[in-house]
C-alpha cells in the first residue's frame, strides 16, 4: 500500500462545487489515497466516486464524541475507510488531567464501538495538545499515556510544531501508535497563514519522515495563496522524492 494520502480538507471549495473534478485533478497529480473529512456528510458522494477516480480511503476524519457513532461507523464502511480519526476537541478541554483524561476515556469507549465494525479509531491534534501543559508534560503526552493500545494516533507535524514541539523526538517517543501524519510546512503560525509546499518552509519535514517510517503521509494544507492544486503537486513531488 502506498504510504502518501492527500486530506481533502485542502481542496474542500473545489471539493463542494464539483466532488468529480476536484478527485479526478487529484489522481492526475499522482494521488491514489485521500483522506476525507466530514465523512458521514460526505460519504454518498464519496461511496461511488472515490471508485470512479482508482481512489481509496484508508482513513478519515469524523467528530466521534457526542455524536451517532455508528452513523459515522456505517459512513466508513460504506467508503472502504479502516480508520476514523477525530479531528478536533477544542483548546479549553485540554487545560486540566481531568478534562484530558475524559477526552481519552470518550476515545477509548469509541475505540470499542469501532472494533465491533471492523474498525480502528485515531486522534488528530492541533497545537494546543501540545503548548498546554499539566504538571512538566505536554497534554498531549498525558493523553497518549491514557489511551487504550487499539487507540491509534495521526499527528499533524505542523500543528505540533507550531505549539513547540521538537517533532522528530515526539515521534519517537510515540513510536507505533503513530499510524498517519499530516504533512505540511510554513511559517509554523497557528492561524494557517503562510503554509507552502513540503520542504519550503520551516518544518524539518525530512527529518520528521524520517522519524516515523511506518506511518501514513497525508499531505494537507488548512490554507494556501496560491493555487491549491500546484501545492499539492510540488508537496507530493517533494514528500515521493525523499522516498526514493
Amino acid at each position: 500500500m502506498s504510504k502518501l494520502s492527500v486530506q481533502l480538507y485542502s481542496v474542500r471549495e473545489s471539493f463542494a462545487a464539483d466532488p468529480g473534478d476536484t478527485l479526478a485533478r487529484l489522481a492526475g497529480i499522482g494521488f491514489t489515497q485521500v483522506e476525507p473529512f466530514g465523512l458521514a456528510e460526505a460519504a454518498t458522494v464519496l461511496r461511488t466516486a472515490l471508485p470512479e477516480h482508482g481512489l481509496t480511503a484508508p482513513t478519515a476524519h469524523a467528530k466521534l464524541i457526542g455524536v451517532d457513532q455508528d452513523v459515522v461507523f456505517a459512513a466508513a464502511q460504506a467508503c472502504g475507510v479502516r480508520t476514523v480519526i477525530d479531528p478536533f476537541v477544542p483548546d479549553e478541554q485540554w487545560r486540566t488531567e481531568a478534562d484530558v483524561a475524559a477526552t481519552a476515556d470518550a476515545l477509548n469507549a469509541a475505540a470499542k464501538r469501532a472494533a465491533d465494525h471492523g474498525l480502528a479509531v485515531g486522534y488528530h491534534n492541533h497545537w494546543w495538545e501540545l503548548e498546554n501543559k499539566i504538571g512538566d508534560r505536554t497534554a498531549f503526552e498525558v493523553f497518549a499515556e491514557l489511551l487504550a493500545p487499539e487507540l491509534v494516533l495521526e499527528v499533524d507535524t505542523y500543528w505540533a510544531a507550531a505549539g513547540g514541539a521538537d517533532v522528530p523526538a515526539l515521534l519517537a517517543a510515540l513510536g507505533d501508535r503513530v499510524t498517519a501524519l499530516h504533512v505540511k510546512d510554513g511559517d509554523l503560525a497557528t492561524d494557517a497563514s503562510g503554509q507552502v509546499p513540503a520542504g519550503q518552509g520551516r518544518a524539518p519535514v525530512a527529518d520528521i519522515l524520517a522519524a516515523a517510517p511506518q506511518a501514513l503521509r497525508v499531505i494537507e494544507f488548512d490554507a494556501y495563496a496560491g493555487d491549491i492544486f500546484d501545492g499539492l503537486a510540488a508537496s507530493h513531488a517533494y514528500v515521493t522524492g525523499l522516498a526514493r
